[in-house]
């Protein structure tokens, strides 16, 4: 037998299948590995061009799963009835062949159609990255961080044909710190969620787990972040902007433009509490090694990592080294 990082502690019932695709999901597996499971069979999306030579790379749930000698399967869509057809009957009929008990799925990346949510015994359990019924959707990290949320957390939820509607399972919920971005937060509910599934799994082998219906009130989405959404806009209040910098930390980022058209990137931000905007929105009062302070609708943020267009990401105390002095400009 070859010894993998991944050998079962202990016996388990449960046969365990997997869905899913970014690290947020890998850390669930190996998770669900070290916990003893037996996963018969892993979905993943396919292997996507990335880095400067645009390779084929494998998904981190790929990865984890081929270090773990685990059947994986890469359809490119699951409704039977669907552009890829061919593969979604594949997959269901790999699934079926598994006896899987229960299908774990977390950041997966295709829509489950019932005729897969009803094919374990137990159905299909979803880590989703908020305190349901907020956030609801695709989103839920960046945009608890974009609101001002002052926590958020992990259901574990019995997913239905719903957005992220179906009863909820178990919850813990995590406070989101003020210097908490996009990426800390991930890591951070990452790292909740493989704990909280482990625990949903051993409730329903001892037959310990109850559903509860989502509440009714505090129903909001999450919607899909897109590549618009970067630019800053001075009109708004500072401190949302700060948090918009936090939020879209490392995608999409935020950025805007110098008067001659030219990108800059923006990596870090806050808001001053103890300045009044002494201009016009996009106004720049200064520029100093602490930061580049800029007039916003509601106070005024002082940006304190910039990126040239070609450059690095660096602190602005560097970019003046090189870089134009902004004070006075109106940014567009």
């Amino acid at each position: 037998m070859i010894e993998t990082p991944y050998a079962p502690r202990a016996a388990r019932r449960l046969r365990v299948a997997f869905a899913g695709t970014p690290e947020f999901a890998a850390q669930a597996l190996r998770a669900i590995l070290g916990a003893g499971y037996a996963v018969p069979l892993v979905l993943t999306q396919p292997d996507r061009p990335a880095g400067r030579g645009m390779k084929l790379q494998a998904s981190p749930v790929k990865q984890v799963a081929a270090d773990a000698q685990l059947a994986v399967l890469q359809p490119q869509g699951l409704r039977l009835d669907g552009r890829y057809g061919d593969q979604a009957a594949q997959a269901h009929a790999a699934l079926r062949a598994a006896r899987a008990d229960v299908l774990v799925v977390a950041a997966y990346g295709l829509i489950l159609p019932t005729s897969v949510l009803t094919l374990p015994r137990y159905g299909c359990l979803n880590i989703h990255g908020s305190l349901l019924p907020r956030w609801r959707g695709a989103a839920p990290i960046q945009r608890a961080i974009e609101a001002g949320d002052a926590q958020t957390g992990i259901t574990l939820m019995q997913m239905d044909a719903g957005l992220d509607t179906g009863d909820m399972l178990l919850e813990q919920a995590l406070a989101i710190d003020s210097a908490d971005t996009a990426v800390t937060l991930h890591d951070k509910l990452a790292d909740l969620g493989a704990k909280l599934v482990v625990q949903g799994l051993d409730a329903l082998e001892r037959g310990d787990l109850h559903p509860r219906p989502q509440p009714e009130v505090g129903v909001t989405y999450a919607a899909k972040i897109a590549k618009d959404e970067a630019r800053m806009q001075w009109t708004l209040p500072a401190e949302q902007l700060a948090r918009k910098v936090r939020a879209f930390t490392p995608w999409p980022g935020t950025q805007f433009n110098l008067p001659d058209g030219a990108v800059v990137k923006v990596g870090a931000a806050e808001a001053l509490q103890a300045i009044s905007p002494a201009g016009p929105p996009g106004q720049v009062l200064r520029s100093s090694a602490e930061g580049l302070d800029v007039c916003c609708g509601e106070g005024v943020l002082r940006i304190t990592r910039l990126q040239k267009p070609g450059g690095a990401m660096q602190h602005v105390a560097q970019w003046r080294q090189s870089g134009p002095d902004l004070t006075g400009m109106i940014l567009p």
